[in-house]
């Protein structure tokens, strides 16, 4: 009892290389490493101050959206 040794650990990669294959294994490896690297990006673009006091545009400047406002009326029932 206590820890496995580097034996148990080997056997236990081993099979689950037999059961999930290798091709699996890297393709959750790859799956896992993208949503690390996200979320570190996502926490750099959050930390930002320079950034994040200037607001972003959406629409480019060559575009026009043409609308029309109207007011909205209240409706009273009796």
């Amino acid at each position: 009892m206590g820890s496995f040794s580097i034996w148990h650990w080997l056997i236990v990669l081993l099979i689950v290389m037999l059961v999930f294959g290798t091709k699996k294994l890297r393709n959750i490896g790859q799956d896992l490493g993208g949503a690390v690297k996200g979320f570190k990006e996502g926490m750099k673009e959050a930390e930002s101050p320079a950034e994040a006091g200037k607001p972003q545009q959406k629409i480019a400047d060559s575009q026009v959206i043409d609308a029309e406002v109207k007011e909205k009326t209240e409706k009273t029932s009796s």
